[in-house]
């Protein structure tokens, strides 16, 4: 009796037995040659099962710049995951806590949780000390990608960011589903359990929605997204290479620029691959708790946009101001410079009618303020993990209104020193904010309050005839930007979310 198994690799079970030919007289079931024939036939199926499947190698690079309050919650945080990283690499530098000492206590293997029918999951964490670097974030960067070489993904998380349980899991799942991904950010948001203070909780929340937002933004267009920030994005080190070679670079981060991530996102873009935004993989990043290291931080991130965005001042990113990623950055700095018209013409034209009594109140006036309020609670509602203080920060619309005023003073910071020439290492300027050293944040504030005294002064000097000949020209021009304004609010209020939460 001779039995032929045609039992190719990958094959479903019961197909497999389907295909099971013989030349020899049926067995009988009960015989003993019909039991051997079972038993033989299960552990084959068995042995076939057993084999192992490709899983693709990814190593965590973690760049740490004095994190000793966030390191081992980020390290915890990353052992807890559904699906772990074949190795965790924690590159400390320019550091003077003890974030070292902090991280040591991680080094080695670790295993994952038991699951029933599965094979227990490892990892192991390395930590790095590689003291004085001038490249600062970028420097460590690479310093990771180099030890990482034999990996199919690298994924970079910031010192001070805890991902959800899930999120290599999901972020796995979606990069390999699609060879044209080149990187694929997390869903940000920040955790405000353990905010304490009535300042810090409303920057806490501003910036949530400010995150909120941005995500929204971009899954609305296609989850593409323009910046694939340095907190918690994986990368396909395929892309990773080509950028390196097209750009004729020795290392994927280059120093040359103030946000890394949106340099290396263009460049990505620019080699044929697709930058997106995770649909469900989630990360908490840390959160600027003081009106000084919001600005810092702020400051440098739309300094580093309008230096990747402005024309001919980075002859390395093609097609510029027409790059897909560049456009959504001009949307931007479009927007923000109509919000602070509206507002500062509002305010001084307000001011102008009541000092010569020619101000007439009318209710459409309420408006754009009404439909303000109604998009923030809308972007409220979109996000996954929203609370009260989340829902009030939007519906009371004061404090949604006090953070775009600190938006405005950053965004005018930035664009100022971009246009002043003189060079700034915007890196130092926010690791000193966040020490609580400098006072620059006060500028826009100094220069607002000196600029209306004068317009004040000047405006009273002014005869009647010129006074109202500005007040019929102002207005009618304030009008019209608003309802534009307004118009561009009500879309984003009616558009379709499609299921999405931020």
């Amino acid at each position: 009796m001779s039995i032929n198994f045609d039992l190719p690799q990958g094959t479903e079970t019961d197909e497999t037995v389907e295909s099971v030919e013989t030349d020899a007289p049926a067995v009988e079931e009960g015989t003993v040659e019909g039991a051997a024939l079972s038993r033989y036939l299960h552990q084959h199926l068995a042995d076939i099962e057993a084999l192992p499947t490709f899983r693709p190698k990814i190593g965590v690079i973690i760049p740490a710049y004095n994190e000793a309050e966030s390191i081992e919650d980020v390290l915890r945080g990353l052992l807890a995951q559904t699906r772990l990283p074949d190795e965790i690499h924690v590159i400390i530098n320019n550091t003077k806590d003890n974030s070292f000492e902090l991280a040591a206590k991680f080094a080695g293997p670790h295993k994952g949780a038991k699951v029933r029918g599965q094979k227990r999951q490892r990892t192991e964490v390395f930590v790095h000390d590689i003291g004085e670097n001038p490249d600062k974030k970028v420097g460590a960067l690479n310093y990771g990608f180099n030890l990482i070489q034999d990996a199919e993904y690298l994924l970079g998380v910031d010192g001070d960011t805890v991902l959800a349980p899930n999120a290599v899991e999901k972020l796995e799942e979606e990069i390999v589903s699609d060879t044209r991904i080149g990187g694929i950010s997390a869903i940000y948001s920040i955790d405000d359990t353990k905010i304490k203070g009535p300042v810090a909780k409303l920057l806490i929340a501003g910036q949530r929605t400010q995150f909120a937002a941005f995500n929204m933004q971009n899954m609305l267009r296609g989850r593409n997204m323009a910046v694939l920030g340095g907190q918690c994005s994986i990368f396909s080190m395929k892309a990773l290479r080509a950028v390196m070679a097209e750009n004729h670079q020795q290392t994927p981060w280059v120093n040359d620029s103030e946000v890394e991530d949106s340099l290396l996102s263009l460049q990505i873009k620019s080699a044929g691959y697709l930058t997106k935004i995770s649909a469900q993989a989630r990360a908490d990043v840390g959160g600027m708790t003081t009106v000084r290291s919001l600005d810092g931080q702020q400051v440098k991130w739309n300094y580093g946009a309008i230096d990747l965005m402005w024309p001919g001042q980075r002859g390395d990113t093609k097609g510029q101001p027409f790059h897909p990623n560049l456009r959504l950055r001009w949307a931007e700095n479009f927007g923000m410079a109509t919000n602070i018209f509206t507002r500062i013409a509002f305010v001084l034209l307000l001011a102008a009618s009541l000092s010569i009594h020619a101000f007439v109140f009318s209710p459409i006036w309420l408006v754009p303020p009404v439909v303000a309020v109604l998009l923030n609670v809308r972007i409220a509602f979109s996000m996954k993990n929203r609370n009260v203080r989340d829902v009030l920060f939007a519906a009371t619309g004061i404090p949604a209104e006090i953070y775009m005023w600190l938006r405005a003073g950053h965004f005018v910071r930035a664009w100022a020193k971009f246009l002043s020439r003189v060079k700034v290492d915007n890196w130092a300027e926010q690791a000193k904010a966040e020490r609580g050293s400098g006072k620059a944040y006060l500028t826009p504030l100094i220069v607002l309050a000196v600029s209306f005294l004068v317009l004040g002064y000047t405006w009273f000097q002014l005869p009647l005839l010129i006074q109202t000949s500005i007040l019929w020209l102002g207005w009618p021009v304030l009008y019209v930007v608003t309802i534009a304004q307004t118009v561009v609010m009500v879309g984003k209020l009616f558009r379709r979310e499609r299921g999405y939460k931020v």
